[in-house]
C-alpha cells in the first residue's frame, strides 16, 4: 500500500523516470516501424498492445539485444526469470556446468550476451583461480541474479574495496570503478563444492577489511547512487555484516547471492527450495512480434534447444 501512495506522490517527470516509461515508448515505436516495413497491414494499436502486455508479463526480453536487457531493472529481472524458466531442468537433473556452458545457454535467449558478466558470476562462486570448475544450476542462478542486477554497485564496491585494502580510502570519498584485466585461467575439471568455495572466498585477499569501514563505504556508495543504479537493501547488508569483524570482497558477494532478503528485494526468483516447483504458465503467452531476423518460433524452441 505504501508503494501505491508513493507512486501517486510523484510528479509526472519523476513517474516517467522511475518507471522508464519513455524507454519503453521509444522502443515500442522503433519495433513497430521496423516490423511494419515487412508487414504493412499491421494494426499499430494491436502491436503496441502486444508489446506492453509482454513487458508486463516479463517475456519481452526474449531474443533481444544485450543493450536492451540492460536498459531497465525490470528488463534485467525479466531476463533472469526467463533464463530460470527455460533451463531449470538442469537443476532438476543435478547437472554441473562450466561458465562457458552457462554462457552458451544464455546466448540462446540473447545472442549477443557478453561472456564477461558470466565470468564475473563464476568468480562469485568459484574465485578467480577456479574459473573452469563446474557449478550447479542453483548456485549459478542466484549468483547470476546478484551480478546482473547489481552490476554497477559491485563494480564501485570492488574499486572501494581495493582502496580499503591499500589504505588509500578516505571516508566520504567516491571511488571511480575502473575495469580490471582478466587473468588467464588454468583448466580444471573437478567441481568445487559450494562450501569449499565459500571458505576459499573468506580467505581471499588475506583477512579482508574491517567490517565497520566496509559498511561505511557501502552506505556511501548507496547514498551517492541517487537511485541511478540498483543497490542491495541496506538492512540486508547490515544483517550480513552484523556477525563478523572482518570481511572479504568475494565473501560479501557470496553472502549477498545466498541471502533471502536480496532475492525478496529483486522479486524475480522463488526461494531456492522452490526453484524446481513452479509451472511455466507465465511463459505460455505469446511474446511481442520480433524484429526481422530474430527467431520467431517462441519460447518452446529455445527450451527444445536447451534439452
Amino acid at each position: 500500500m505504501s508503494g501505491e501512495s508513493d507512486r501517486f506522490s510523484l510528479t509526472a517527470e519523476q513517474y516517467l523516470a522511475k518507471f522508464h516509461v519513455l524507454t519503453y515508448l521509444q522502443d515500442a515505436v522503433a519495433q513497430l516501424l521496423e516490423y511494419k516495413e515487412e508487414n504493412p497491414r499491421v494494426l499499430p494499436a494491436h502491436f503496441l498492445s502486444d508489446y506492453f502486455r509482454s513487458v508486463v508479463q516479463g517475456n519481452h526480453t526474449l531474443f533481444r539485444e544485450y543493450s536492451y536487457i540492460r536498459k531497465t531493472p525490470h528488463n534485467i529481472a525479466s531476463f533472469i526469470r526467463v533464463f530460470w524458466k527455460c533451463f531449470r531442468h538442469i537443476g532438476r537433473n543435478g547437472d554441473l556446468l562450466s561458465a562457458k556452458e552457462y554462457h552458451s545457454l544464455i546466448c540462446l535467449l540473447c545472442p549477443d550476451f557478453p561472456f564477461e558478466p558470466v565470468q564475473k558470476t563464476a568468480r562469485i562462486i568459484l574465485l578467480e583461480d577456479a574459473m573452469d570448475c563446474l557449478m550447479s544450476f542453483p548456485d549459478f542462478l542466484y549468483a547470476f541474479q546478484t551480478q546482473l542486477f547489481y552490476e554497477e554497485f559491485i563494480e564501485k564496491l570492488h574499486s572501494t574495496y581495493q582502496a580499503l585494502i591499500s589504505g588509500t580510502y578516505r571516508p566520504g570519498q567516491i571511488i571511480v570503478a575502473l575495469p580490471t584485466p582478466t587473468r588467464p585461467t588454468q583448466h580444471k575439471s573437478t567441481p568445487l563444492p559450494p562450501q569449499a568455495a565459500a571458505d576459499a572466498a573468506q580467505a581471499y585477499s588475506g583477512d579482508g577489511v574491517e567490517v565497520h569501514s566496509f559498511l561505511e563505504a557501502i552506505l556511501q556508495i548507496i547514498h551517492s547512487s541517487g537511485g541511478s543504479f540498483s543497490c542491495p537493501p541496506a538492512d540486508v547488508i547490515k544483517d550480513l555484516l552484523s556477525t563478523v569483524e572482518r570481511v572479504t570482497f568475494y565473501g560479501f558477494l557470496i553472502g549477498l547471492a545466498k541471502h533471502a532478503g536480496v532475492n525478496d528485494s529483486i522479486a524475480t526468483l522463488p526461494d531456492k527450495s522452490a526453484i524446481m516447483e513452479e509451472t511455466d504458465q507465465e511463459l505460455s503467452s505469446p511474446a511481442p512480434r520480433p524484429k526481422s531476423g530474430r527467431p520467431k518460433s517462441g519460447i518452446s524452441n529455445v527450451v527444445k534447444k536447451a534439452l
